[in-house]
């Protein structure tokens, strides 16, 4: 093992889409530091998506929800991580309660931007620029640098390794054929419906490819029910549209994603998910924007809305209107994910 390499604790994001980004940070020292030991922090939910990092040898369940302070819990997990002899801590979240663990796990040097009120608690605290460093995961990677360090103008993709044994299953399981091509789309979005392409649109899509013989499988939450059935009631309830909505846990919808042909999506946890198993990728944005949170793949175009109030970074249109997305043409995303089937012989 590298002398200098050391052992890290990474305190995680809290979101799906961060999370994956995250892997950029993992990638980046497993090559700037060989024979390093990553160990992540982070919410339970994410232990799937931390199990397909190769670059990360385990995942830690924070025993705490999200925006809960629960200093008890805190504390006990700080204490038990005392004999890791982690030498370094990495906090991706900007908020004071990710501080606290580090610091009672008494590891020595503890990393982070300056957030909330967080002095003593971040001993190398890094003041953000943020024209300089526009990306999250340019902003993940400078943590891990020297302050004042350039980050480098490539940075490693995440690359989620899928479990393609749990992939055949389940596919199997829920009756998609495996010689037919498969087209996924992710209509959902945690954030806000002002993210979300309108579910005429994703099913005008769907039929397309179905009329070619293609599969549609309809990725999401219990929460996207509502959504994923109208879009499958706009296919006419057709036997080749599976709704996935709420019947997969998130590592069976990882692996199963892996088996698709192309996605379409809206800026969702689900779309950086599809970016990192690297498939051709179309990513729709109106509401945001992906200078901040691109899909990370050279295999994936996005669409973004041109209309004067876009991007407004809100949950839900705060005129009404929802124009960004509605106004965002059928024509337009199929013109780009024809282009990549057709750049990348996926057809």
């Amino acid at each position: 093992m590298n002398a200098n390499a050391g052992k890290l604790l990474v305190i995680g994001p809290s979101w799906v889409g961060d999370m994956v980004m995250s892997q950029v940070l993992y990638r980046y020292l497993q090559e700037t530091r060989p024979g390093v030991t990553i160990d992540v922090l982070a919410p339970a939910w994410s232990e799937p998506l931390l199990q397909r990092m190769p670059e990360v040898r385990s995942a830690i369940p924070m025993p705490v929800g999200h925006g809960e302070l629960g200093l008890g819990r805190r504390w006990r997990l700080g204490r038990s991580l005392r004999s890791r002899g982690y030498e370094q801590a990495l906090l991706l979240p900007n908020s004071l309660k990710s501080a606290l663990v580090p610091l009672i796990a008494g590891i020595p040097r503890r990393t982070g931007w300056r957030g909330e009120m967080r002095y003593g608690l971040v001993n190398d605290m890094r003041l953000l620029d943020e024209q300089a460093l526009p990306l999250m995961v340019q902003r993940f990677v400078a943590l891990a640098q020297a302050p004042g360090e350039a980050v480098p103008a490539r940075l490693p993709a995440p690359r989620l390794v899928a479990d393609a044994g749990q992939a055949r299953r389940c596919r199997e399981q829920l009756g998609l054929a495996g010689d037919r091509p498969l087209l996924a789309l992710c209509p959902g979005a945690e954030f806000g419906g002002a993210k979300r392409w309108p579910a005429e649109r994703y099913g005008e899509l769907a039929g397309r490819y179905l009329a070619r013989g293609w599969q549609v499988a309809l990725f999401g939450s219990a929460n996207d029910r509502p959504v994923t059935a109208a879009i499958r009631g706009h296919c006419d309830d057709h036997a080749a549209c599976f709704d996935l909505a709420g019947r997969t846990r998130l590592a069976e919808a990882v692996d199963l994603l892996s088996l698709a042909s192309a996605v379409v999506s809206n800026d969702s946890g689900l779309m950086h998910i599809a970016a990192a198993l690297a498939l051709p990728l179309v990513a729709i944005y109106g509401a945001t924007s992906p200078v901040f949170t691109p899909p990370l793949n050279d295999n994936a175009a996005t669409v973004v809305s041109d209309i004067d109030c876009a991007p407004c970074f809100q949950r839900e249109c705060p005129l009404g209107h929802h124009r960004c997305m509605r106004d965002t043409p059928v024509e337009r995303v199929a013109a780009e994910l024809e282009t990549l089937l057709t750049g990348g012989g996926r057809q």
